[in-house]
């Protein structure tokens, strides 16, 4: 079944260059992704931003909205509108912090430790399928290629601070 995605069927026209095609074909690819990812997540009735901060409380358990933020490089504002809607579902639970009564810790809940579960197995799948047909060094090549691309972006100065970007 092909998915329902408003990108799925554009045409790859107007290569300009060897480098601007293939920006066009990864852009396709990661916009096709998203459209899978979100929705299936559509089933947890949790949305991607939200997803991303269940995932990061799996891996880094109480930790502040503020910290939250900045490894997702997002204002905390963005933060406090997804945390309390994942609060308000039962996703996650606040904490006053021992050390610091002023800042909250945020921890999953048994509903988001299996949300996450339940993401994880269907994002396995997904790469799973992404990737079939490739061999371990094909993998290996694409992430040296990757790893090439992000350095050279890393090197390009941003003209403000990138955790004040919105999603």
């Amino acid at each position: 079944m092909k998915p329902t995605c408003p990108f799925h069927d554009k045409g790859l026209k107007g290569d300009f260059s060897p480098a601007h095609g293939v920006m066009v074909r990864y852009m396709r690819i990661m916009k096709m992704h998203r459209c899978i990812l979100e929705d299936r997540l559509k089933e947890t009735g949790v949305y991607r931003s939200q997803h991303q901060i269940l995932m990061m409380l799996s891996d880094h358990s109480n930790v502040s909205q503020k910290e939250i933020a900045e490894r997702l490089y997002v204002s905390t504002a963005t933060i406090a509108v997804s945390v309390k809607k994942l609060e308000k579902g039962g996703y996650i639970t606040r904490a006053v912090d021992q050390e610091d009564n002023r800042m909250n810790k945020l921890c999953l809940t048994e509903k988001g430790k299996h949300t996450v579960e339940h993401s994880r197995e269907f994002f396995h799948n997904v790469e799973e399928r992404m990737f079939r047909d490739f061999s371990a060094e094909d993998l290996a090549a694409m992430r040296q290629y990757l790893d090439r691309i992000y350095d050279n972006l890393s090197q390009i100065p941003l003209e403000r601070d990138i955790t004040e970007r919105e999603d």
